[in-house]
């Protein structure tokens, strides 16, 4: 048996940064200026330190060196003359390495290098910063004393497929010398001006590797459904997926891409059944903010993969939309910008007060003095005055449906692919008895993000006050389903069980409507209605009768007519069967 042939070598692992997201935008040019690089800078450099290219693969080099010293001073050398190369070009233009180091015992086989040292270093390599060096302790020892150059202890690092952590030493820890003073690496980028999120593919656990393209269909899917959300900055799929099979850093991506949150999962598949694990991280800090576990069984793979990017995104708003406003609630008021302005509007509207509806109304007339093009801002202001509409807060009622509108209208005006402002939108119009154009603006709302959960309840609202109630059962559940810690979960119950109550299942209707009472602390009058006019069509009056005591302790001008007002029917005899119940259940006419 032939012995195996080894030796200790210093190991290079090199890779470009975002190299799919560069041949996007210009194949024949990054594979031209890739063999300019190495024609003018990294081949001199590794010749010139008696280095020897292993293996190459698109994007990525392998290199032996015979010292560490010599492969530390050609990475060294290859990083610095990069700097100055991207220096006149544009951000999405630059080429940018990440490259790991290690000394270790390798393989020998013909002009191939194999063994633990060489994953290692190919390991370092993927949790290097773009632009910088990540040696393992035993690569530092060597180096130290020799350099000038300086290193930053970044500790022990658990690092994918090795048992052991690795001791990482960085370069550089702040800046590059070159010249007469520190040319800085690209430094992490600017955070954008609204919510910015990084879907990471997410990892296949299966022991079937084919199952690998229903990992990646998950994540493409949920990219895509995340990009629906207008007030996302969602980073697009070629660059996230230059991260698959890494073993990474989340706070060191959330850095490199610019983004404040990171989404990452796993897919685990065993017989006829699947599990898909997803979490949200906050990137500034590594906090969990979310996580959730699916189990399905495994038949249609398109529909599983459906229902499973719905449930995530539907989940993942409400979850940022909270983080956001623990953000601005630490700024000083005096430095609220616009977007600041509009997130706290939100928090107070879904506290459904009167005083805090008006709080939200007027926090959005400010954020619009600052900013009248954002139309998050806008939005916003309509469902605020939608909800004065609703509750009964409105001192004249005309005008301020005439300001949802208008408001609603401006919304979209500003972003005609915004699923919100549609959503208002349409609810004013259903409002206004214009039941059809409604319908097709809600219809659009739906389309244009079918994982925002306000809009699947309200076009269940709007069928479930028409003719259509069974049709609306499968947008209340889709509702619940996708965002089942919702603000507004409260009412998104009492619209479902306003749909059961048409339907005649009225045993149904009453949990619901006791559900969304208990969620709202029981401020909501409008909860009462359900229960007191599905009570009563069950022949419970007594019961039916104190949810309208309770009803009139929150909101004594309540009446029939009050209620027709806040629900306003496209049915005839829907409106009729549903009045009649409250009438039974002692509420007055006027």
């Amino acid at each position: 048996m032939q012995r195996e042939t080894r030796r200790l070598a210093a190991i290079v692992s090199a890779d470009v940064v975002g190299y799919s997201r560069l041949m996007g935008l210009d194949e024949a040019g990054t594979l031209q200026a890739m063999r300019v690089h190495r024609a003018e800078l990294w081949d001199p450099a590794i010749a010139s330190h008696s280095g020897r290219v292993v293996g190459t693969a698109g994007d990525s080099l392998l290199i032996e060196y015979s010292s560490v010293v010599a492969a530390v001073e050609a990475s060294i050398a290859v990083q610095e003359g990069m700097v100055e190369r991207n220096a006149a070009l544009p951000e999405d233009r630059r080429m940018l390495l990440r490259i790991g180091i290690n000394i270790g015992e390798v393989i020998i086989d013909g002009d191939d290098i194999f063994g633990d040292g060489v994953n290692v270093a190919a390991r370092l390599q993927e949790i290097a910063t773009a632009g910088g060096i990540a040696m393992s302790g035993k690569a530092h020892e060597e180096v130290a004393d020799k350099l000038e150059a300086k290193f930053a202890d970044d500790g022990p690092r658990p690092v994918k497929n090795i048992a052991r952590p690795i001791q990482v030493w960085r370069w550089p820890p702040d800046a590059v010398a070159i010249g007469a003073g520190p040319l800085p690496l690209p430094g992490p980028l600017p955070l954008p001006d609204k919510p910015s999120i990084a879907v990471l593919p997410f990892d296949n656990l299966s022991d079937d590797p084919e199952q690998a393209y229903f990992a990646d269909g998950v994540t493409e899917d949920i990219i895509t459904a995340l990009s629906r959300i207008r007030w996302f900055f969602v980073i697009a799929r070629n660059t996230a997926f230059t991260y698959q099979n890494q073993a990474m850093d989340v706070q060191a991506v959330a850095r490199e891409l610019g983004v404040r949150y990171i989404l990452e999962g796993s897919v685990r598949k065993a017989g006829n059944r699947i599990r898909v694990t997803a979490q949200l991280i906050d990137g500034a800090n590594g906090q969990q903010l979310w996580a959730e576990r699916y189990d399905r069984d495994f038949q249609d793979i398109f529909d599983l993969q459906d229902e499973i990017t719905e449930t995530v995104v539907g989940a993942i708003e409400p979850e940022v939309a909270q983080a956001e406003l623990d953000r601005t609630k630490a700024k000083r008021s005096e430095n609220l910008d616009a977007w600041d302005l509009c997130l706290r509007a939100r928090a107070q509207v879904y506290l459904f007060t009167q005083e805090a509806v008006e709080e939200a109304v007027s926090l959005c007339r400010r954020a619009i003095e600052r900013d009248s093009n954002l139309a998050r801002a806008h939005s916003t202001l309509a469902l605020a005055y939608q909800w004065q509409l609703l509750l009964n807060y409105a001192k004249d009622r005309e005008a301020v449906r005439q300001s949802v509108r208008r408001t609603a209208q401006r919304a979209v005006a500003l972003d005609r692919e915004d699923a919100e402002g549609h959503t208002v939108l349409g609810l004013a119009l259903w409002n206004a008895g214009e039941a059809d154009e409604a319908m097709s603006v809600l219809n659009t709302a739906v389309a244009l993000n079918p994982s925002y959960a306000f809009a699947q309840s309200t076009v269940g609202l709007a069928l479930g006050t028409s003719s259509g109630p069974e049709r609306a059962m499968e947008f209340h559940d889709t509702a619940i389903r996708l965002s089942p810690r919702d603000p507004q979960l409260a009412i998104f119950l009492s619209r479902h069980a306003n749909s059961c109550i048409n339907m005649g299942k009225y045993e149904k209707a009453v949990d619901l409507a006791k559900r969304a009472i208990h969620l709202s602390g029981g401020n909501l009058w409008l909860n009462f209605v359900e229960a007191a006019t599905a009570l009563a069509h069950l022949n419970r009056i007594e019961e039916a009768r104190d949810m309208v005591r309770r009803m009139k302790s929150i909101h004594p001008d309540a009446s029939v007519q009050a209620v027709r007002r806040a629900f306003p029917f496209a049915d005839p005899a829907a409106d009729e069967h549903y009045m009649n119940g409250l009438r039974l259940a002692g509420l007055n006419e006027d």
